[in-house]
């Protein structure tokens, strides 16, 4: 009896066991399936998610391409309008300069009456140890202080000793300089070096710092053992003034010397053809040019030519533009004649 019991508990212990544990394989089987379609579900959103965030991402950055491409276009077509209209600004200035007109800065839009432009600015070129020359000028013909501004306001014309600086900059001869300067107030003092050689770059020099400097019909150009008569002088320019490129002088010619020691020796000889003779230019002791031609010597400064010899170098620089050469006997200073306008001294 006791056996026969012993042996039903123990059957049926054992299907309990088997029972449970199908219930527990079903339990995990509904837990894998559904954490399978979960994970399923997430992957195929991500994946819808991604799909999206690339189309749209294409999608405005291909609007962005479009607008920035369409921008920088129409800033190109504007900048190339603008230049148009720069350039035809300038073309408009150039010609108005021409006829006369001044800038704003020069025809005093404070109300003041424009300035009028002067008839001529005279560079005389001069070197250190040349004092006594400049004081015998001051006294002659160029007059200073006082007499000296008035020359300016009532004949329209400005004199000034044209010097370069020293080689030691700032030593003895550049502070003499300075020292008479601040006492007579009559130079341009360029930047460059002073020495004979340098000559032809120091004329070079002075027509660009002079028509920077002031705005006059003429420039003249004259050396420091020169007397000039200044009525005669202003007399002869304004009888040119109708002429938009001069070029006034006493013209000559000359042979160019090709072997070194001779004293007017050439380096740039073959230049000048078999005949070794120079082009027709105005001689050295005076000479005027027109307004354009200085400014055309301004601007074109770094690429002139120079030569040995000063007068040559101005001749040479206008022997291809359309200029007005004006043989002019009166700038012939070898001998002194009634009307002459200058003598050599």
């Amino acid at each position: 009896m006791r056996s026969r019991g012993s042996s039903n508990r123990l059957s049926n212990s054992g299907g309990g066991a088997s029972f449970r544990s199908r219930i527990t394989a079903l339990v995990l089987a509904m837990f894998a399936t559904m954490a399978t379609v979960y994970v399923a579900g997430r992957m195929w959103q991500d994946a819808e998610s991604r799909v999206y965030l690339i189309k749209e991402l294409d999608r405005r950055t291909g609007q962005d391409h479009s607008s920035v491409s369409v921008s920088e276009t129409l800033k190109l077509v504007a900048c190339k309008e603008q230049l148009k209209k720069l350039s035809a600004i300038e073309k408009d200035l150039a010609a108005a300069k021409q006829e006369g007109f001044v800038s704003n800065a020069q025809s005093g839009n404070d109300g003041t009456p424009p300035r009028k432009r002067l008839l001529a600015v005279v560079g005389i070129i001069t070197t250190f140890g040349r004092k006594k020359n400049r004081d015998a000028i001051r006294k002659a013909w160029m007059q200073s202080g006082a007499a000296l501004k008035k020359l300016e306001e009532e004949k329209g014309i400005v004199v000034r000793f044209v010097i370069g600086r020293s080689a030691n900059r700032g030593d003895s001869l550049d502070r003499e300089i300075g020292d008479e300067n601040s006492r007579t107030n009559d130079f341009i003092i360029l930047d460059d070096v002073e020495a004979p050689k340098e000559r032809s770059k120091k004329i070079k020099f002075f027509f660009a710092r002079a028509v920077e400097s002031w705005d006059a019909e003429f420039y003249v150009k004259v050396n420091d053992d020169v007397y000039v008569n200044i009525d005669a002088l202003g007399a002869k320019l304004s009888a040119h003034l109708d002429k938009p490129r001069v070029y006034m002088g006493c013209m000559k010619s000359g042979e160019v010397f090709s072997e070194p020691n001779q004293t007017w020796y050439e380096p740039d000889w073959w230049k000048f053809g078999d005949g070794k003779s120079y082009f027709r230019h105005a001689s050295g002791e005076i000479y005027a040019i027109s307004r354009a031609l200085a400014q055309f010597i301004s601007i074109n400064k770094p690429i002139l030519q120079v030569y040995a010899h000063d007068d040559v170098s101005a001749g040479s620089w206008f022997i291809g533009l359309d200029v007005t050469h004006l043989n002019e006997w009166k700038f012939c200073c070898n001998s002194w004649s009634t009307g002459s306008v200058c003598a050599a001294v």
